[in-house]
C-alpha cells in the first residue's frame, strides 16, 4: 500500500470519527437513494423532502437520483425517469446504496409493496399489506402472500412479533384459513381481535381507522385505494400529505429494496419514505424476508397455496333440491363470500334448509335456530368454517 493510500484511509477514518462525535451517531450511515423526476408536484417538492430526511436523521446519507439541482446533498445525474430507473438499480446492484425511493417503477410478478400509514382514528401508525404490485394471478394466494410480505416488513421495521388482521373484503375467510393453517404447521402468525364486540381476526372499517392490527392483510387494489385515502383526505386529493408511501417491494428471492412514492406525495410523505427506506435497510429486510420465507416453507406453505389456486371439482350435472322451507332466524358467520351458495348446497344436501345472506359482520348462512349447531358441524366437516 502506497503512503499516499495509507494517508488517505487514516484521513478518512478520522473524519468519520469527529462526524460520529458531532452527530452522535456512531456506526456505518444507510445511503438512501431517491430519484427526482416524476413528481407531479415538480422535482423541488422532492428535494425539499429529501432535505428535510437528511436534516432530521444523521445515521443516513440521502442520495439525489437525476438532474442537476441547488442543494448540498450528493447528486448521481440522471435526465429521464427511464434513466433514473437505471442509475437507480446499478447504484442498489452494487450496493453504492443501500434502498432507494422512486415513483412509477414495474416490480416482476411475486413481488408487491407494502405501505404504511398514520390511522386517522388514534394516531397509530399501520403497515397495509400490500399496495403496488401482483403477490399472485389468484385473488386469495395473493392476499396470503400479502401477509407475509406485511409480517417480513414489521419485523425489518423492529416488530418482533406484529399482530395480524385480515380486511373484511371478498376472500378473507379463506385466508383467514390458510393462514391459521400455517401458524398450526409451526409459522407463528400473531392474529389480533377486531376492537367490534363479535372480535375476529377479520377486520372492519372501525380497524381501519383505530389501526387495530400492526399489520392489516388486503388485496392490493384495495391497498392501494387505502393509501391514498389515508394521505390525503385532509387535502382532496391531490396532495399527498401523511404517511411513510407504499413502501418496499417483497417477494420470494427479490433482492432489491426498493420503495414507492405516489406521484402526488408532498414533502411530507417524501421525507417519511426515506426515513422508512433507513429503517428497512438498517433491520436488513433482504435477510428478514429469505428468512420468514424459508420458516414458512417449513409450515408447508407451498402446499397451502396450492391448495387454493386448485380448481374446485363440481358435478355441474348434479341437481341439489332444497329441502322443504323453515323459518331461518339463526345463522352461521365466518363463510366466504366465494364460498356462500357453495354452503348453502352443502347443508342441502344433508337435509337441513338453508338460505345465503349477508349480516353486518359479512356473508352468513341462515338455518332455523334449532339447527345451528348441527348445520355449523356440516359447515366445518365440508371445510366452510373453522
Amino acid at each position: 500500500m502506497s503512503d499516499k493510500n495509507l494517508k488517505n484511509i487514516i484521513g478518512k477514518a478520522f473524519n468519520d470519527i469527529a462526524d460520529a462525535i458531532e452527530s452522535g451517531q456512531f456506526g456505518e450511515k444507510k445511503r438512501v437513494g431517491i430519484t427526482l423526476l416524476g413528481s407531479e408536484h415538480g422535482v423541488d417538492n422532492i428535494l425539499k423532502g429529501a432535505e428535510l430526511a437528511q436534516s432530521r436523521d444523521n445515521s443516513i446519507e440521502v442520495v439525489l437520483i437525476g438532474p442537476k439541482v441547488d442543494t448540498n446533498l450528493k447528486i448521481v445525474e440522471a435526465n429521464t425517469e427511464d434513466e433514473q430507473h437505471k442509475v437507480m438499480e446499478q447504484l442498489l446492484d452494487s450496493k453504492e446504496i443501500d434502498s432507494c425511493v422512486t415513483m412509477h417503477y414495474n416490480f416482476p410478478i411475486g413481488v408487491s409493496t407494502v405501505g404504511r400509514v398514520v390511522t386517522p382514528g388514534i394516531g397509530k401508525e399501520m403497515i397495509i399489506a400490500t399496495t403496488t404490485g401482483t403477490s399472485s394471478a389468484h385473488r386469495v394466494e395473493g392476499m396470503v402472500k400479502n401477509a407475509l410480505y406485511g409480517i417480513i416488513t414489521a419485523k425489518s421495521l423492529g416488530i418482533k412479533d406484529p399482530t395480524v388482521g385480515i380486511l373484511n373484503l371478498d376472500g378473507a375467510r379463506q385466508v383467514e384459513k390458510a393462514l391459521k393453517e400455517l401458524n398450526e404447521n409451526g409459522y407463528i402468525v400473531n392474529f389480533t381481535e377486531s376492537l367490534r364486540a363479535d372480535g375476529g381476526a377479520v377486520m372492519r372499517g372501525n380497524d381501519l381507522l383505530t389501526g387495530t392490527p400492526d399489520v392489516m392483510v388486503t388485496d392490493t387494489l384495495t391497498g392501494n385505494l387505502l393509501m391514498k385515502v389515508f394521505s390525503s383526505f385532509n387535502t382532496g386529493g391531490s396532495y399527498e400529505a401523511m404517511g411513510f408511501g407504499y413502501g418496499p417491494g417483497v417477494g420470494e428471492g427479490y433482492d432489491r429494496t426498493i420503495l414507492i412514492l405516489s406521484r402526488a406525495s408532498g414533502v411530507p410523505v417524501v421525507a417519511n419514505a426515506i426515513s422508512y427506506a433507513a429503517s428497512v435497510a438498517k433491520g436488513d429486510i433482504k435477510k428478514v424476508s429469505k428468512d420468514e420465507f424459508k420458516a414458512a416453507k417449513s409450515a408447508k406453505l407451498g402446499d397451502i397455496l396450492s391448495s387454493l389456486t386448485k380448481e374446485k371439482k363440481k358435478d355441474d350435472d348434479e341437481e341439489v333440491v332444497a329441502p322443504d322451507k323453515e323459518i331461518v332466524t339463526g345463522s352461521v358467520s365466518g363463510i366466504d363470500i366465494l364460498d356462500l351458495e357453495d354452503a348453502v348446497k352443502a347443508l342441502w344436501k344433508n337435509g337441513v334448509y338453508a338460505e345465503s345472506g349477508m349480516g353486518c359482520t359479512g356473508p352468513i348462512v341462515m338455518i332455523n335456530e334449532a339447527k345451528v349447531d348441527t348445520a355449523f358441524e356440516i359447515l366445518k366437516k365440508e371445510g366452510y368454517v373453522s
